[in-house]
């Protein structure tokens, strides 16, 4: 008796390892939410077909109505690699398990993308200044919480800069969507102004340009740099070494596989990466927070005080950011 319970224990360990073999071989590649997931899928599922047949994964996209639902989904284990936004890798990291593994190389050469404002071509704003002459008036199209070039950007380097919060008590109404929906608002007239990127525009300009003749841009950002991919940490390491064969080669000469990459918003292929890409992004965060301390009026000034200190010390703990 003794000896069959020992060799059903030893068959039972041995199923139990070979499913967590098989699982290990498969992978939900989560994509955040800049357009409709209908549209994402359409450009996304020839990549994710090419990934499959060369790295022998079983891969499936995974799609979420915003941000967070990516990021979420990678801290319970449901997403095992992601496309993000420098700020949405910035949470998959801190929250989620992430590393950033690979990041997006642009067809044209550029180093990544900006950041923008924008109206439609007919509305009252033509500059600036008309927008900040009196933002009670107006109707903002933000961009998702953990976005950076829809909100994190345009948080620091537009509104913070012009002590504006981006509130429903600076703006008449602030109505946060993903890039599409807000791109859509601003060429039917829904919004007065919204944020974007240079990358929806491109897109917009190649295969709609009579609704790209409707946008007119009134504050463009600083650079962001192009955007990371990031795996969980915990990944078999036999599985990371398909995951970066695959991305670091994808695109390099393939014809087919070139076409599937400017078919992604005029992507051209990935480069080796880290975490170290997010700390500008981590430097702007703290920034914000510092802002937004020094103008809580509710705080106490020792609680400002140690608040401001524990910040200072972050920003003072950051490494420089890397050179391109």
């Amino acid at each position: 008796m003794k000896l069959l319970r020992s060799l059903l224990a030893t068959s039972v360990a041995c199923v139990a390892f070979t499913g967590a073999a098989a699982h290990a071989e498969d992978v939900n590649f989560g994509i955040i939410s800049t357009d409709s997931s209908a549209v994402l899928k359409q450009r996304w599922q020839p990549f994710i077909d090419d990934m499959n047949r060369q790295t022998g994964l079983t891969v499936k996209a995974f799609f979420a109505t915003d941000y967070a639902g990516i990021i979420e989904g990678m801290r319970f284990n449901k997403v095992q690699i992601g496309y993000f936004g420098n700020a949405s890798a910035m949470e998959a990291v801190d929250r989620s398990n992430g590393e950033v593994f690979a990041k997006i190389l642009y067809a044209n050469g550029d180093a990544g993308y900006k950041s923008v404002l924008i109206t439609n071509v007919n509305s009252r704003f033509k500059t600036l200044d008309d927008v900040f002459r009196d933002t009670k008036d107006v109707t903002l199209g933000y961009g998702d919480p953990n976005s950076t070039s829809g909100t994190l950007f345009p948080g620091y380097y537009l509104f913070a800069q012009r002590n504006v919060p981006v509130n429903s008590t600076s703006f008449k109404t602030v109505l946060p969507s993903s890039h599409e929906a807000n791109l859509l608002a601003v060429v039917n007239n829904k919004v007065d102004i919204a944020t974007n990127n240079t990358e929806m525009l491109d897109t917009l300009k190649k295969q709609h340009p009579d609704r790209f003749a409707q946008v007119r841009v009134l504050w463009t950002s600083p650079l962001i740099p192009s955007d990371p991919l990031v795996w969980r940490k915990d990944l078999p390491e036999a599985t990371k070494e398909k995951l970066r064969n695959f991305f670091y080669h994808y695109a390099k000469t393939d014809p087919h596989e070139k076409a599937v990459m400017a078919n992604i918003t005029g992507y051209g292929g990935f480069a080796p990466s880290t975490d170290a890409q997010l700390i500008p992004i981590r430097q702007i965060a703290l920034f914000q927070q510092k802002q937004k301390i020094e103008s809580d009026t509710k705080l106490s000034a020792d609680d400002r005080k140690s608040q401001l200190a524990a910040i200072d010390a972050k920003l003072g703990a950051l490494p420089a950011a890397p050179k391109e």
